[in-house]
């Protein structure tokens, strides 16, 4: 009990544009991680790793059964956040006080899943820490790379991404609708010229002007969209004297970025000069962006208004410099991350400009975050997540410049002379360039924005983040002003551990003592609050039932978040329902509710539920408790509560082993552990929390027997988070134990493979088969592979089950 349960979750990025097949690439990288741990896939700028990478990805996605996930780093410049932003691909929310690596190496150590980590050359010395750890100290978790470098791992396996084969123009073209580098081009150009398609007539036209781009794929995108107003011929005539001008420069540039230098350059030549400054401001974002953002830090009212920024955007889209894709708010849309760099090259060349680009950037994002606290208690909770989330990157970005002066380090992205002697990725200096000091006169901006967004790190299940931004925010704003008051009681309130607590109180206190020498109600009611939970969960139920009576007696002060006033309340029937005052807690509930409901508010109202559920319990109810925890959990999957799913399964299973359904409490025991193990297995070391844990795994055990108990709660943890909230909300069937599989037909293990597969029917591990055959742990892991494969199966119970059977 306890282990990793197979649970499949494939997240890659949605491709919005048709893939050139590249068959022969995906077979070598399939085959490579079926021998190696960790795989790099080098190559240019503008070579396609990324979309190569995601493919492979997909087609080994059936032999991780817990799961492929996709980590994004082109909008990310701060090497400490590396581990965090892979933690957050994972669906991890860790509240320990160990180092973020330590932290995310811990919770996947039993895990087979496939790690995509994308974009790692400027952060080369993290990405290769991250992957080390991983492959060191886990023994089913595998990393796929892209990065213009490799990480310089001994375990690396690298496999060079070469640009699309392009055929001899004056060779034999009547394949040519085959061939990969041509296809693309006709594909592109199509989508601007209606009709148009590969013939007899252009097939050499065609075949010479991707010759020309050295079949690299991002230059054969861009030079395609010049088909809107130029024939081939004309096109390949005028690339061809970009490209003369460009090779007339530094001999020790490489052909193929000479290539994408050239593309690049016309596509900006051919840009109006509004749409060229628009171009260069979205550099400064870190990731996708929408209008209202576009025209927030693209105009300036002077060389860009308002209301050409559309015009703007819609030409870069059509030039295929900007993507467009799909956002929680509607359209979004992206640079790449070549074109980005280019972009943000051209700003820099304009005296003021970056500093200006980005000032605004971080002044969008602070007024986005401040509608977003203020809209928070009410009926847009869900989309307030979303949004939140599509932004993560730009919100880091914004918290960078105004606390380290880099703009996310962009300063700090190392050089790389791969592109056109680092023209279209213009930066200089490495990665300790991100703890440069704050720009005058930003900090407090920067404070400002990580104590704004104390809903979003608490409620969405970003505290380590959260931590990370106002520990630095907190010690570049040391003066005694409103923001810090409120930064010191949001630190405080994401203490989520034991050795953390005492820190967060004192924070809290501290916070509470500012606010009240500042004659700021708001802000020392809200630290109360934070000293009142941090109390509860340090289990001291006294005083933190006298301190939440005070607060809500106290009532409502002027400026006080409706949250946090709700949230008051239900720590109070907290306090009641733990020390068995279950018809006080439920009173305290029902005016919450009455609260809630009248804002069409779900957070704070799932919590109001759980705490109904709870008093319920205290009185044995079991049908009114079951239901408010059911309705309860819907809300907590709604707004991604992981902590908040977390409580009410535990509490859920509680229920049920108390009402005689101890099977059932046992798949809920499973699926709490396993969404536990995301965040605390020890859920914050909570007493209470325990105790009550502990008492339904040994009612349910005793109930049901041993063997019943472990069967059950195998079938919970092996259920992704969707499905059980499904199963707890009785939305389907619980799932049925694996039955023994029949591999496909035609298929034989060789003799060191079947030794294997009897090894892994009696419960080896790697390790252990290695050392019962006398082999490398590495050999007995690619052993393991092939059978899977050749099997047809996805985790080693499956193996197990069918040498049983075979038996």
């Amino acid at each position: 009990m306890g282990g990793s349960a197979p649970r499949r979750d494939c997240q890659l990025p949605v491709e919005t544009t048709s893939f050139v097949d590249r068959r022969d690439e995906q077979a070598e990288g399939r085959d490579l991680l079926a021998r190696a741990r960790l795989v790099t896939l080098t190559g240019p700028g503008g070579v396609g790793k990324t979309r190569l990478a995601a493919r492979i990805a997909a087609r080994v996605a059936r032999a991780f059964p817990d799961g492929v996930r996709f980590v994004h780093l082109s909008g990310l410049h701060d090497p400490a956040l590396v581990p965090v932003a892979a933690a957050d691909a994972l669906g991890l929310h860790d509240h320990s006080a160990q180092p973020p690596l330590d932290a995310l190496v811990d919770q996947v150590r039993e895990r087979r899943l496939l790690l995509v980590v994308d974009n790692c050359e400027h952060l080369l010395a993290a990405c290769a820490e991250l992957a080390a750890a991983l492959l060191h100290g886990t023994t089913g978790v595998r990393v796929l790379a892209t990065s213009r470098h490799r990480l310089g791992l001994t375990e690396e396996h690298l496999m060079e991404v070469r640009p699309l084969p392009v055929p001899d123009p004056d060779g034999d073209l009547s394949a040519a609708d085959a061939n990969p580098a041509l296809t693309l081009f006709a594909d592109r150009a199509a989508a601007v010229v209606p009709g148009f398609r590969l013939t007899p007539g252009n097939r050499a036209a065609v075949a010479r002007l991707c010759r020309r781009l050295d079949g690299l794929p991002l230059a054969i995108e861009l030079a395609a969209v010049r088909m809107r107003v130029l024939g081939v011929e004309q096109l390949l005539e005028r690339l061809d004297d970009r490209y003369r001008l460009l090779s007339s420069g530094s001999p020790a540039v490489p052909p193929r970025h000479q290539t994408l230098r050239a593309a690049v350059d016309w596509s900006h030549e051919l840009c109006t000069r509004q749409e060229q400054l628009v171009w260069a401001r979205a550099s400064v974002f870190a990731g996708g962006f929408d209008l209202d953002a576009a025209e927030a830090v693209c105009a300036d009212g002077e060389r860009v208004r308002s209301y050409d920024v559309l015009e703007a955007v819609a030409g870069l889209v059509d030039k295929s410099v900007l993507c467009r894709e799909p956002g929680p708010d509607g359209v979004r849309y992206r640079l790449l991350d070549t074109l980005r760099h280019y972009g943000l090259q051209q700003l820099r060349r304009l005296p003021g400009e970056e500093a200006a680009a980005r000032r605004r950037q971080r002044d969008w994002m602070l007024t986005r975050a401040a509608a977003c606290e203020q809209a928070w208690f009410g009926p847009g909770q869900r989309d307030i997540v979303a949004r939140l989330r599509a932004d993560q990157d730009n919100l880091r970005a914004a918290l960078a410049f105004s606390l380290t002066g880099t703009g996310g380090g962009e300063q700090g992205r190392a050089g790389d002379a791969g592109d056109a002697g680092g023209a279209v990725r213009a930066d200089a200096g490495g990665e300790s360039a991100v703890l440069a000091a704050p720009t005058p006169g930003e900090a407090l901006a920067g404070l400002r924005l990580a104590g704004t967004l104390w809903f979003y790190w608490h409620a969405c299940g970003a505290p380590r983040e959260g931590r990370y931004w106002l520990d630095r925010a907190l010690d570049a704003n040391p003066e005694p002003t409103r923001e810090r008051a409120r930064a010191l009681w949001v630190s405080g309130l994401l203490a989520g551990c034991p050795e953390d607590l005492t820190r967060g109180l004192r924070r809290a206190e501290e916070a509470a003592a500012l606010a009240r020498r500042l004659g700021d109600e708001a802000e020392a009611a809200h630290a109360g609050y934070a000293i009142g939970v941090i109390r509860l969960f340090s289990d001291d139920l006294p005083a933190a039932l006298a301190h939440f009576r005070a607060s809500v007696a106290r009532g409502r002060v002027p400026g006080q978040h409706l949250s946090l006033v709700g949230l008051d309340r239900v720590e109070l029937a907290c306090a009641l329902g733990f020390l068995g005052e279950a018809d006080q807690a439920i009173a305290v509930c029902e005016e919450t509710r009455r609260l809630c409901e009248a804002h069409g508010e779900e957070w704070v109202l799932s919590y109001v539920l759980r705490m109904l559920a709870l008093a319920h319990t205290v009185k044995r109810d079991w049908p009114r408790a079951e239901h408010h925890a059911r309705e309860a959990l819907r809300r907590k999957l709604a707004v991604h509560d992981i902590t908040g799913i977390g409580l009410t399964l535990d509490l859920l299973a509680q229920i049920a082993g108390q009402d005689g359904a101890p099977e059932r409490a046992a798949v809920l025991l499973g699926g709490a552990d396993r969404v536990w193990a995301d965040v605390d297995r020890d859920r914050w070391g909570s007493a209470a929390l325990g105790a009550a844990r502990r008492g339904t795994e040994t009612r349910a055990r005793e109930a049901v027997g041993a063997q019943d108990f472990e069967r059950a709660y195998d079938r919970g943890a092996a259920l992704g988070l969707a499905e059980i909230v499904g199963y707890a909300l009785e939305e389907h069937r619980p799932p049925e134990p694996p039955q023994p599989e029949r591999p496909p037909q035609g298929v034989r293990l060789t003799r060191r493979e079947t030794e294997v597969a009897e090894l892994v029917a009696e419960g080896l591990a790697n390790q252990q088969i290695a050392d019962r055959l006398v082999i490398a742990r590495r050999t007995a892991e690619g052993h393991v592979e092939r059978i899977l494969s050749k099997l047809g199966f996805s985790n080693r119970s499956q193996i197990a089950a069918w040498v049983t059977a075979q038996r």
